[in-house]
């Protein structure tokens, strides 16, 4: 009777220790299956739909300040696989004075995603004439402009090539565009911002790349010190 009251204690605990193998076995799956949905859901998004950026410079004020933290749409301009240099690019064409997020050509800084205005479109004629831009030799009114122009400013007359952009800066005086390194291949387009969703006053090197730790204590000091929280510009929309 002992021998069998062993026996039947030992088939329970097995039972019992299949059982909860079996328990967490099938909660591991759930979790894996979970995270798979979560990872494939952030691809998708991130790689069709909608990627955050970071404005690191003052290329782009007063439309843009450093430190806007933006919602880039990339719908219908591009769709890529995140964290690969593979993309495809779609249908939608930039317009005229439109915000363009881009990889700007410049093999050089490892092709960084640059924020400027197109200005000039394929088969354009054009040129900065005393500060002023001119396309296709008319004047181009730019009410968004940072600093009135500079008679100092020339440049061009260039023809824009097919399947090419002319990208500039709204804060024209300090602003590294297709003046210093020529066109942007349709290729390269990215999306256009949709809109800001946090903005905090910051120096300009914490919004660099590589600065997490500054970056971290940024955000840190803004829950802290709400007041360099840029409330206003907040769900601004382009």
């Amino acid at each position: 009777m002992k021998a069998d009251a062993e026996a039947q204690s030992q088939a329970l605990a097995r039972e019992d220790a299949s059982e909860k193998r079996s328990f967490w076995k099938s909660r591991a799956m759930r979790e894996a299956i979970s995270w798979f949905w979560v990872i494939l859901a952030f691809l998708f998004i991130e790689g069709g739909i909608v990627q955050a950026r970071v404005i690191p410079s003052g290329s782009m004020e007063k439309t843009v300040l450093i430190g806007d933290h933006l919602i880039v749409s990339r719908v219908g301009y591009d769709v890529g696989v995140p964290f690969t240099p593979w993309h495809q690019t779609l249908w939608r064409e930039p317009k005229r004075q439109q915000i363009i997020v881009f990889r700007a050509p410049l093999p050089e800084m490892g092709f960084p995603d640059f924020i400027k205005r197109t200005i000039g479109l394929p088969g354009d004629l054009l040129e900065v004439r005393r500060g002023i831009v001119y396309i296709n030799n008319e004047a181009l009114v730019e009410p968004y402009r940072m600093d009135p122009p500079s008679p100092g400013d020339n440049f061009g007359p260039v023809k824009i090539p097919a399947g090419n952009y002319f990208m500039m800066g709204d804060n024209r005086n300090n602003s590294y565009d297709s003046r210093f390194w020529g066109f942007v291949p349709r290729a390269n387009i990215v999306g256009t911002p949709l809109l800001i969703y946090m903005s905090i006053d910051a120096p300009e090197e914490v919004w660099e790349p590589g600065h997490i730790e500054q970056r971290f204590a940024t955000y840190l000091n803004a829950l802290i010190h709400p007041h360099e929280v840029r409330w206003k510009r907040l769900f601004h929309t382009f």
